[in-house]
């Protein structure tokens, strides 16, 4: 794990540069070309607006600042693990070149959706504004939460891009399972609304339930977090992301494991 991430550090320039050059390829040839990373956003917040919010009416105040907070972390997660899972084994280009990084590939997959979550923070705060909702000092663990989100991203990324090399249905696999994750992740919908759950014999209070999601979902933990950072004006509860913490770290010694063991056999898979 420590030897991949210094690896990384190696080839800074190489993952900066890649990064860039997606950034730029994304939007060649597009008349609002570099407004899209505000656009695409805006676009799926209103869409999810309007039918959670106005046709459903959710019942929460200010609703579309409500979604926007934890639909742009949730972006960010998203794209970089769909677009990480194939990054390797749709890069034959690279990879049979001599002495190629590998574990560049996921990694500027990450850094490019990183930059583009970090760009639309600013209309983040606009909307904000919009609501009469104005940020506070607690924006300080803005930081250690992107700290913790892109390390958790970059471990999963690494294992999925890794396992997808020999196995290609992966990449349709998690398609489906980031919809099912998105569901299950409070992003459309909030902790609090949990009721009680009593089904095959298994009865739990919505608090107990609101505690088994928040500490077996990694993803609810960060969207919880963001939410208490821009929404609620408060710190996030430290229990959670503790463990999401341990998980990252795990998830981290292994995808690099895996990695290291079939980094070789790359460039003849693909």
């Amino acid at each position: 794990m420590v030897r991949n991430l210094q690896e990384l550090y190696q080839y800074r320039a190489l993952l900066w540069a890649l990064s860039m050059r997606e950034l730029r390829a994304r939007y060649r040839a597009s008349v609002l070309g570099f407004l899209w990373t505000f656009l695409n956003p805006t676009l799926s917040m209103a869409v999810y607006a309007l039918v959670f919010g106005v046709l459903m009416a959710s019942g929460q105040p200010r609703f579309p600042y409500y979604l926007f907070c934890g639909l742009l972390p949730w972006i960010f997660f998203s794209s970089s693990v769909l677009g990480g899972t194939t990054s390797v084994s749709d890069r034959k280009d690279l990879l049979t070149k001599v002495r190629f990084p590998a574990q560049v590939l996921p990694a500027y997959v990450v850094l490019t959706n990183l930059i583009n979550f970090v760009l639309s923070l600013p209309l983040l705060f606009l909307l904000g504004l919009v609501f009469e909702d104005y940020p506070s000092w607690h924006l300080v663990y803005v930081v250690p939460l992107l700290l913790l989100q892109t390390m958790f991203t970059l471990a999963i990324t690494y294992l999925l891009s890794a396992l997808n090399v020999a196995f290609r249905d992966l990449q349709h696999i998690i398609a489906n399972v980031m919809q099912l994750a998105f569901f299950l992740t409070p992003v459309l919908w909030d902790l609090q609304t949990v009721k009680q759950f009593d089904r095959l014999g298994l009865t739990l209070t919505a608090a107990e339930l609101q505690r088994v999601i928040l500490f077996t979902n990694p993803l609810a933990a960060l969207m919880a977090a963001w939410r208490d950072v821009f929404f609620h004006h408060r710190a996030p509860a430290v229990e959670p992301l503790l463990v999401v913490a341990g998980i990252t770290t795990m998830m981290l010694w292994l995808s690099a494991a895996v990695f290291e063991r079939r980094r070789e056999e790359f460039a003849e898979l693909v």
